[in-house]
């Protein structure tokens, strides 16, 4: 039998997940923390995973047969990923634009780092953080300033009231306060 038929292709293994876009014309916002993060991560793949990785396969490849060999095929695979992620947080990392929301001159105005408390319609309250795109974490508060949320809130200042387009339709937002931490 031909060999094109009962081989797998290797590109098959390669589930991409669909990553967040930097907006066209747009920089790649990041706080101080978010780049840290990405960087550590990056070092550890480079430095640790990535060489694991080589020396399983290199010692799988030894052992003769690869075509039905787990730790090979498993290890080329794992391999893969992490290269990839590898290329991503490079390409993250050098589109990056670090912005200290700490350093910011004090403002009432929200822009990118603002940590805004805000009331809804309901007069429910929450506090959000605006942050970059690769550090979003909505259990702790941190939205991505392409975010609808933070597009409405953008540029607005303590007392407004701005308008949150929903699927369930228009939601009316006040500010309460604006103020930039240290990430």
């Amino acid at each position: 039998m031909n060999k094109a038929f009962v081989r797998e292709a290797d590109v098959e293994d390669d589930d991409d997940v669909a990553l967040p876009e930097i907006p066209a014309g747009s920089k790649n916002y990041i706080t101080p923390a978010g780049h840290r993060r990405l960087k550590e991560e990056l070092l550890h793949l480079l430095n640790v995973e990535r060489p694991e990785v080589v020396r399983t396969v290199s010692w799988a490849a030894s052992n003769g047969d690869r075509s039905e060999n787990g730790d090979y095929i498993y290890g080329k695979k794992r391999l893969r990923e992490i290269d990839r992620r590898i290329r991503f947080l490079t390409k993250r990392l050098d589109a990056a634009e670090v912005i200290d929301p700490a350093t910011r001159p004090p403002t009432d105005q929200i822009f990118f780092g603002a940590t805004v408390r805000y009331a809804d319609g309901a007069g429910r309250e929450q506090e959000i953080t605006i942050v970059g795109i690769d550090e979003v974490d909505p259990a702790r508060g941190k939205v991505s300033w392409v975010s609808p949320i933070a597009r409405a809130l953008t540029k607005a200042r303590e007392g407004d009231t701005v308008p949150l387009r929903t699927p369930a339709g228009v939601e009316m937002l006040e500010v309460l306060e604006v103020s930039y931490r240290a990430a």
